[in-house]
């Protein structure tokens, strides 16, 4: 489990730049680079949004992650100990990135 902090403020699951949704899937398949990876996780916040974790919010979290290149990554899963979600102001899970991606 990671340490994280998600910087995608209209992320439903975020509340204080920490995620309540309990696990998360960073995508990135053939990423070489930060900005070729996202949260897949990430769902827009919308006005009729309603999440029962919303009051649950976790600053560790299990990270499932399809970034192979990743150096933290092992088996899809992130063994990083600090995971930064990055996209402040994202309407989608491709604008968002893992600021902890370092390439192997």
């Amino acid at each position: 489990m990671a340490d994280l902090c998600c910087k995608a403020n209209t992320c439903m699951y975020n509340k204080d730049e920490l995620c309540c949704k309990g696990d998360i899937m960073v995508g990135g398949k053939h990423a070489c680079e930060k900005e070729e990876t996202c949260c897949d996780s990430f769902a827009e916040k919308r006005s009729d949004s309603y999440s029962s974790a919303m009051d649950h919010p976790s600053q560790t979290i299990s990270i499932d992650c399809e970034a192979a290149k990743c150096k933290y990554n092992t088996d899809y899963k992130c063994y990083a100990d600090h995971v930064d979600i990055r996209g402040a102001g994202a309407a989608g899970s491709k604008e968002t990135a893992c600021g902890t991606f370092t390439e192997k």
